[in-house]
């Protein structure tokens, strides 16, 4: 199960889901790019718990969702490693409102980084391991993305988008044995939902028929097996981490 020698890209790594996920990356030998906009003091201390635990990482700076900024860094990973072999498409905003009172502008900036940004960072990535013919595309999406949630429309398109744009993606690159697949992680114990009322984590928690919030481990290891050898033969596929919320 050893990533020894691979080249990881996470978008939004620098904290909570993503942390994990470059971390958990790292810790089984890729060396791992992480991607953040504006916390690069996050970024960066992710970068020397890697480096101080004996892997390999840098910090790269850019929006998901600026086409050219993209391509740049993609270019400048590409130039520096020699190729990317992993990529993670963690990167996400919530705007949150109830559809009737939602503003234009926080539809336009969910749908562009939460869905866009998978888009420009596949294209960008994928050409590579196009080349190549081999890779690991793994896109995060949500539980909420298969259910919905009421003040989340903007969000639950974006995931529910993820789904069908990785199913489309996993079709067209196949014959080039690069493989796409989804996560979907359920209520993960994380900076978000700390901040959320005692009532409304009592709510979720009823929902959940293992009574527990999820950890950002426990979705960077079903990220992690779906980037080994061990999944070479899935694709297309939702791997769904929610304690059964959803089944």
């Amino acid at each position: 199960m050893s990533l020894e020698g691979k080249i990881a890209v996470v978008t939004g790594g620098s904290r909570g889901i993503g942390r994990a996920i470059a971390l958990r990356l790292a810790r089984d030998g890729a060396k791992v790019y992480i991607n953040y906009v504006s916390r690069a003091d996050a970024a960066n201390a992710v970068v020397k718990e890697i480096c101080d635990a004996g892997g390999s990482a840098g910090a790269v700076q850019f929006d998901v969702a600026q086409s050219d900024a993209v391509q740049k860094a993609f270019d400048g990973i590409i130039a520096e490693a020699g190729t990317i072999d992993i990529l993670v498409n963690n990167a996400g905003i919530t705007r949150d409102g109830l559809l009737a009172r939602m503003k234009e502008e926080d539809w336009d900036a969910v749908l562009s980084t939460n869905l866009k940004g998978v888009f420009l960072c596949s294209r960008a990535g994928g050409k590579i391991m196009m080349k190549k013919r081999t890779g690991r595309i793994v896109n995060i999406s949500s539980v909420v993305g298969v259910t919905g949630n009421a003040g989340q429309v903007n969000y639950a398109a974006a995931k529910a988008g993820l789904i069908g744009f990785s199913k489309s993606m996993a079709q067209e690159y196949a014959s080039r044995g690069i493989t796409v697949n989804c996560v979907a992680p359920g209520f993960i114990e994380t900076e978000m939902t700390a901040k959320l009322k005692k009532d409304v984590q009592d709510a979720i928690l009823k929902s959940i028929p293992l009574k527990v919030l999820g950890q950002s481990e426990d979705v960077a290891a079903a990220v992690r097996f779906l980037v080994s050898d061990d999944a070479r033969y899935i694709t297309g596929h939702t791997l769904h981490v929610n304690g059964g919320m959803y089944m």
